[in-house]
């Protein structure tokens, strides 16, 4: 089996493309399931994912590592797939995982693409950002997978980050075996390109930075990841 893990907070406008999507792509591989783990999330996010015929896990720590965990606990999957509840993936990046997996490799992740209209800046951004990022063989949070062995050898996502878990879990895997970055982009949401300008997105970046790993233990400052901010409508 395979188990694809939504962690979700107040995702109602993305959530059930994400859900359709995810079923669209793993309809020829036989055997799987859907969990969706809400957040406490204080929309229609847990109605969605019911009604969507997924299996909801209920969590109150607004931390995404703790989300992806508490799904991997419940998941009875032999292999993982991590996918944010703002990302669509297709049968390509199943396919492609699985045979990474079966040539012996511990995991991986896919490049990303921004959905929507996006500023000019954002799109310099996200090409600057994409060229460094998987050139260094990391992951990125938006798509991940790996089997529940190298899952349970690592201890999962550590959930003593509330940002960057994602690299230390692919580094963790990268230890295990071949870490492998998919061709195919995942499309995933351009909404803080949208929401939040030039200045705020560099400026807050820069400052998780300069204040080093321990800017990653607390939700202090990391408003851009934590402050709740939604699209009213699909752009």
């Amino acid at each position: 089996m395979i188990s694809f893990i939504v962690p979700a907070y107040n995702e109602e406008l993305e959530l059930l493309s994400t859900i359709s999507a995810i079923r669209a792509a793993a309809e020829k591989i036989g055997n799987y399931e859907i969990i969706v783990v809400d957040d406490a999330s204080t929309d229609a996010t847990a109605e969605i994912a019911a009604k969507a015929s997924t299996q909801v896990v209920s969590v109150d720590r607004r931390q995404i590592a703790a989300a992806r965990n508490a799904g991997a606990r419940a998941a009875r999957g032999e292999v993982l797939f991590f996918v944010d509840a703002d990302t669509r993936i297709n049968a390509r990046h199943v396919v492609d995982a699985m045979a990474a997996l079966n040539a012996g490799c511990s995991g991986g992740g896919a490049r990303i693409f921004a959905d929507g209209v996006i500023p000019r800046w954002g799109r310099v951004l996200i090409k600057a950002f994409c060229g460094i990022y998987f050139a260094l063989n990391l992951g990125a949070g938006a798509f991940l997978f790996t089997t529940r062995k190298a899952f349970d050898a690592i201890g999962g996502f550590n959930e003593e980050l509330f940002i960057g878990e994602e690299i230390f879990f692919s580094l963790a895997l990268r230890k295990l075996g071949c870490f492998n970055i998919l061709r195919e982009p995942v499309v995933t949401s351009g909404r803080k390109l949208r929401m939040y300008s030039a200045r705020e997105i560099l400026g807050n970046s820069f400052s998780v930075i300069m204040r080093g790993p321990r800017a990653a233990q607390s939700r202090d400052r990391l408003h851009l990841w934590y402050d709740g901010k939604r699209e009213t409508r699909s752009t």
